[in-house]
């Protein structure tokens, strides 16, 4: 199941990627299925989306290519019930969300996309974070890490997205999954997901966060 939002809630959008083509005449001739090449949304109800290529690549190690067939998220640290997910488990298991947000850069330059993924505080929820349990701490696939109060995560329409603009998000931008961490500057906007930990530790510092940008990564304040 799928829901909306625009910023805070906004109607389904269902975009065609398929045509049936219909065989007739003869016998031998039967109903085939044809997918089409993806093609991403320019404008969602009234609002003009940014390119999915209008993203500059910052990444500390380059674009990560994930092999999917041996994917592993864990959910892991203060909880009662540590859980690992293959890829199609979160997408088939969970309901999903859109919402229309834009990613601020700290390097001058922004982006405003329609993500389409899942709310985070329910795969939390499934492993019941422990009362002790006060950040989240995210682990990505080329060892970068960010992290939060979990209120941020627990009170807030977080998602992690695995599509952008209507179609699979690319490698280069976070596939499988990206956080998108609304209201926080770019580098609080995790890509290639690979661990949620839950920890005790408020002062925990992230890859950047280490090298002197603000640890809330607010973005109605200073980032570094």
């Amino acid at each position: 199941m799928r829901h909306s939002f625009t910023i805070a809630t906004s109607s389904f959008l269902v975009v065609a990627l398929f045509l049936v083509a219909t065989g007739c005449g003869t016998n031998e001739e039967s109903e085939e299925l044809k997918a089409l090449k993806d093609v991403q949304i320019t404008e969602y109800e009234g609002k003009d989306l940014s390119s999915i290529g209008a993203f500059r690549e910052n990444s500390i190690k380059g674009p990560q290519q994930v092999d999917i067939e041996n994917y592993v998220l864990k959910v892991t640290g203060l909880v009662v019930d540590p859980a690992e997910y293959i890829y199609d488990d979160i997408l088939d298991d969970y309901e999903h969300y859109e919402k229309v947000v834009t990613l601020d850069c700290v390097e001058g330059w922004s982006a405003t996309i329609l993500w389409e993924g899942m709310l985070i505080r329910e795969l939390i929820e499934e492993s019941a974070p422990l009362d002790s349990a006060n950040t989240i701490i995210f682990h990505a696939y080329d060892g970068y890490t960010t992290s939060f109060p979990i209120e941020y995560i627990m009170e807030n329409d977080i998602l992690m997205a695995y599509k952008m603009n209507g179609v699979t998000m690319p490698p280069e931008r976070g596939y499988p999954f990206q956080l998108v961490a609304e209201s926080k500057w770019g580098y609080k906007w995790i890509k290639w997901i690979t661990e949620i930990e839950l920890s005790d530790d408020v002062d925990y510092e992230g890859y950047w966060e280490r090298r002197g940008y603000s640890n809330s990564g607010d973005l109605d304040e200073r980032s570094f």
